[in-house]
């Protein structure tokens, strides 16, 4: 049946089927050798399939094709990334305009921390994140790479490590370069005294304050700026001397408490002495694992301290110890424990089930697409106020079919679709909602759906 869609069916049918469900080998075998670029194009953009599976496209003839698979599915990072060969076969191969897009997502961490190393120069050449970490040697060779394209990057990223360089090359303008040369790359003297005396834009001296090549004298300075933000910035360097350290944890500004108390140089009791206030509702943001691991030491102390910014931290470490993870699981704090849940591998399905029923910021759905997000029991969710959690029942293989079908008659239109999906659906029901317009496409992919509603529903679209 989903070889006839595929052959004959219209355009937005092959859609859905290629892009947005797994498909079993026979098909993707098809869609490889479909005639329609656009067809295969889907299957490149596919976060259900395997990567093994859309890299067998890695070859198409199309740009149009290769293109799709090189940007991967949306939203970006929504599926595991390609095979390391394919996508260094692809640095090989392709134009920089099929790479010009989110290409890097494709790389697994492995190839990540290969590529300045690698023997392809090709992804040599994508070595260059992270440069200013990367150990002596491996950047020597780097800038005397046989590869004239490696060779030349290197250099322009050796380059920002001079000052006097990074002065020539600076706008006199603000704009996107400026700001991040100035928050990010080595300042000479003049650069620095530039921005104090005459900014090129009103957030200046707040950029300057985190980078590290400022000098002592001028974090001295910043630290007692009249701007409450400049300050705010300057709390979070870890070379502030203690005359700084008392001054801005006693700071009038309480963002400016809050970014001081965070500060590696206080005791825990020091710390706790300091007024500083915690947003407890969020937001609270998923986070992809460092190529460089936490420090496992300073993850202990983070987790073990009585800072709930410090927790939350060490809940953000996708390799947290599981006796620390099961700690920091019963944490009184919100942002730990949804942190926790985003981030770590083993995190308890009880945890992230509680963490949906208690957060309602951003991120809150990306909880339910975990694979181990719990779904037994969820029936008692049925008749909550929050739409948002009444679909949770859905999810539940053992919702009653009474329930399922009062489901369909919510009066929010994720909490119906969802019901019109559920195998529990009483048959009745199911066959009245394939007639209905809003639902007729989620009872369609109702999977207690009879070989005879799918194939009077196939012969509809006229396919053969």
């Amino acid at each position: 049946m989903l070889l006839r869609l595929l052959a004959d069916a219209p355009l937005a049918v092959r859609m859905v089927l290629c892009r947005d469900r797994d498909l079993p080998e026979a098909v993707v075998t098809a869609v490889v050798a479909h005639p329609d670029r656009h067809t295969r194009s889907f299957l490149a953009r596919n976060p259900h399939v395997e990567p093994v599976q859309r890299a067998r496209l890695v070859d198409d003839p199309e740009w149009f094709v290769r293109a799709h698979l090189a940007d991967g599915p949306r939203p970006t990072g929504s599926a595991p990334p390609l095979p390391d060969d394919t996508v260094v076969h692809m640095m090989e191969t392709y134009g920089n305009e099929e790479l010009g897009g989110p290409f890097y997502q494709q790389f697994s961490r492995d190839l990540r921390r290969a590529l300045p190393t690698h023997p392809v120069a090709k992804a040599r050449a994508w070595g260059f994140d992270g440069w200013a970490s990367l150990p002596a040697g491996i950047r020597a060779a780097l800038l005397e790479d046989p590869d004239d394209e490696v060779r030349e990057r290197a250099r322009r990223h050796a380059r920002n490590e001079d000052p006097a360089w990074v002065e020539s090359a600076l706008p006199a303008h603000s704009c996107h370069a400026r700001n991040h040369t100035l928050m990010n790359l080595p300042l000479s003297r003049a650069v620095v005294d530039g921005v104090l005396a005459r900014p090129a834009g009103p957030d200046e001296k707040s950029m300057i304050a985190g980078n590290t090549s400022l000098p002592a004298d001028v974090v001295v300075l910043l630290a007692a700026d009249p701007d409450a933000e400049v300050r705010e910035e300057i709390a979070g360097r870890a070379d502030l001397a203690p005359a700084e350290l008392r001054a801005l944890a006693e700071d009038p500004d309480p963002k400016v408490r809050l970014a001081v108390s965070v500060h590696p140089a206080w005791t825990e009791e020091e710390r706790a002495g300091i007024d500083y206030e915690v947003r407890v509702d969020g937001p609270f943001y998923y986070w992809p694992a460092p190529l460089t691991p936490a420090d496992p030491e300073a993850a202990r102390r983070n987790a073990l301290s009585g800072h709930p910014l410090l927790r939350r931290r060490a809940a953000s470490v996708h390799t947290l110890p599981a006796d620390l993870m099961r700690r920091l699981a019963a944490d009184d704090d919100l942002g730990v424990r949804v942190l926790l849940a985003q981030h770590h591998p083993d995190a308890p399905a009880e945890l992230m089930l509680r963490c949906f029923l208690e957060y309602t910021g951003p991120g809150r759905a990306d909880l339910v697409a975990r694979p181990d997000f719990p779904t037994d029991g969820l029936a008692v969710h049925a008749v909550d106020e929050d739409p948002e959690v009444r679909v949770l029942a859905a999810r539940d293989p053992r919702l009653a079919p009474d329930a399922a079908d009062r489901l369909t008659r919510d009066p929010d239109p994720v909490v119906r679709a969802a019901g019109a999906r559920h195998p529990k659906l009483p048959a009745a029901r199911l066959a009245e909602l394939l007639d209905d317009e809003e639902l007729a496409h989620h009872a369609a992919a109702n999977p207690a759906l009879g070989v005879g509603a799918i194939r009077r529903l196939v012969g509809a679209l006229g396919v053969r």
